[in-house]
């Protein structure tokens, strides 16, 4: 069986420098027909996102996708809360870990599937100022040694 063919349409950076990502879970999108076109032409941003889980759904809020320039009466809300689509004991389980641990559930990035739009969730911990600052360091340290040894490898 041939798999299907990945395609980054959008990620969200800023995850990653705001939270420790601790797993990823892979889920659907309901979405509309014009969405699917703005999607497809790449008119999405992820940055503000967050997903909540009620009433045994789980939605994904904040995530902007513009309205497509043909569209006209069809177009939706571009904030509008959509409707991710999981196995309900993995949404359950995601579920038990926000309201206990602290957890938050935040999109990390949308990409194709085949024919398909999938949306990757992070389930994601908090981090404080000087964990920010620590990975800032630890990346500023690691770009100064490449450059260290790029300078001596010219010799």
């Amino acid at each position: 069986m041939e798999r299907a063919p990945i395609k980054q349409i959008a990620s969200n950076r800023k995850a990653y420098h705001d939270y420790f990502v601790e797993d990823k879970y892979e889920a659907g999108i309901e979405l509309c027909g014009t969405e699917v076109k703005s999607i497809r032409m790449g008119h999405v941003n992820l940055k503000d996102a967050f997903c909540i889980v009620k009433d045994g759904q789980m939605m994904v809020h904040g995530m902007h996708v513009s309205p497509y320039e043909k569209g006209n009466i069809f177009n939706r809300d571009p904030l509008r809360a959509r409707r991710l689509l999981m196995h309900k004991k993995e949404i359950l389980r995601l579920y038990g870990k926000v309201k206990q641990d602290g957890y938050a559930l935040v999109p990390l990035s949308i990409y194709f599937k085949g024919p398909r739009i999938k949306l990757e969730v992070g389930l994601c911990k908090g981090k404080k100022l000087y964990d920010k600052r620590d990975a800032a360091a630890a990346r500023d340290a690691k770009r100064e040694m490449e450059r260290h040894m790029k300078d001596r490898s010219r010799f």
